[in-house]
């Protein structure tokens, strides 16, 4: 059977360009992992980062192991930042972010696989029992979402946000839900300056 690709079976949903556009997204199914904090000096986002990969590698080789031999691309990293108070919510105001990781999952994966997976990390994994037995399944439906590229360190992203909510205005709507990022680049591998990230807003109309 042939690898499943989700990057290019949802290849809309994974480019974007200097310019803001809009568009749908799909109700999908995602590895999840919340906390706090700036993940630059948190423990707990290392630690998190560990288990997510290591859960989305292990329901990898669960599922080609199956008799139906689904076998899939692990995606890129993702993750949904916010505040307890979004309109306080500031790129400098890290030690106050909520955050949930997320992998992509083809919608195959069940619950059941992944505890299956999750009881076989733990064994050889125990360090990462907490973060582990915090990782859930789940669905994300953002709807219409507004999102652009921004090519650079995580540090320069300001203007680029910036450049999104301003569109987001001239469209007559407002945000709504989580800022979104999608880490298209592998930060241990890259330059800064050659990062590419998705900074992507789920969006409404101001009249609903």
């Amino acid at each position: 059977m042939a690898k499943l690709d989700l990057r290019k079976q949802y290849k809309d949903l994974y480019k974007a360009g200097p310019e803001p556009h809009l568009l749908t997204i799909p109700p999908l199914l995602y590895l999840c992992i919340d906390g706090r904090g700036d993940p630059n000096r948190s423990p707990d986002f290392a630690a998190a980062m560990q288990a997510l990969y290591a859960l989305a590698y292990g329901v990898k080789f669960a599922a080609k192991k199956q008799n139906t031999g689904h076998d899939f691309t692990v995606m890129a990293l993702e993750a949904l930042w916010w505040a307890e108070d979004m309109n306080a919510f500031s790129l400098e105001k890290r030690d106050e972010w909520l955050w949930q990781a997320v992998i992509l999952q083809p919608d195959f994966i069940t619950p059941a696989l992944l505890d299956e997976v999750r009881a076989d990390t733990l064994k050889r994994k125990p360090e990462l029992a907490a973060a582990l037995n915090k990782t859930t399944l789940s669905r994300l439906d953002e709807g219409l979402c507004a999102q652009i590229m921004h090519i650079g360190p995580y540090s320069t992203e300001g203007p680029t946000v910036a450049a999104l909510h301003a569109f987001i205005d001239a469209q007559g709507l407002r945000k709504t839900g989580k800022h979104h990022e999608i880490y298209l680049s592998d930060a241990r591998r890259s330059e800064p300056e050659r990062l590419q990230t998705i900074i992507r807003q789920p969006v409404e109309s101001r009249e609903e």
